[in-house]
């Protein structure tokens, strides 16, 4: 779906829409849509000479991911509500366009409009955890033997050097030795 300014001039954009996985490509993340996702929202154009569109509305989508501490695979739920707001690119204004602090948050467009994939995608991109895991309880992967301690305990030792009393250390080894 495209949203174009000559079609926002004329009225607002009601959109109700499923993306199939695989429509929308999340490069730069590990990660895997597996369920359609469903957006609906509105996008209008705003009363003033800049020509911002407004887009808001709701998302939900889940995606597959590697658990950042355990690597099984894991069910990543997403559904959040957004905001949005764009202006043309600012190649496509005459002169040069000072962004404010609070306007550091406005997206560009070009081309006289913009697409709602492009917009999804990134927006999900921003609101996906910086790291998934299967749950906060997960244990993890042993850094000595590389066994899951979700599925199986290990008898590794790890030992805990505080790097702070090193100097001391070398200190004690150099009067005995």
């Amino acid at each position: 779906m495209f949203f174009s300014i000559r079609e926002l001039e004329l009225r607002k954009v009601r959109f109700s829409v499923d993306f199939p996985p695989g429509e929308i490509a999340f490069e730069g993340r590990d990660i895997r849509q597996i369920s359609p996702l469903h957006a609906e929202g509105m996008a209008e154009l705003l009363n003033n000479t800049l020509g911002e569109i407004r887009i808001r509305g709701r998302l939900s989508v889940k995606f597959e991911a590697e658990c950042d501490r355990c690597l099984e695979l894991t069910t990543v739920p997403l559904e959040t509500d957004f905001d949005l707001f764009y202006r043309p690119s600012p190649e496509d204004l005459p002169g040069e366009l000072a962004l404010s602090q609070g306007e550091s948050e406005i997206g560009f467009y070009e081309d006289g409009g913009i697409a709602l994939s492009d917009i999804l995608r990134d927006h999900i991109l921003l609101s996906l955890p910086m790291q998934q895991v299967c749950s906060e309880a997960c244990r993890g992967m042993c850094p000595i033997c590389g066994q899951n301690r979700n599925l199986r305990g290990c008898d590794c030792e790890e030992k805990v050097v505080d790097e702070r009393w090193s100097a001391l250390r070398q200190f004690k080894e150099n009067l005995t030795g």
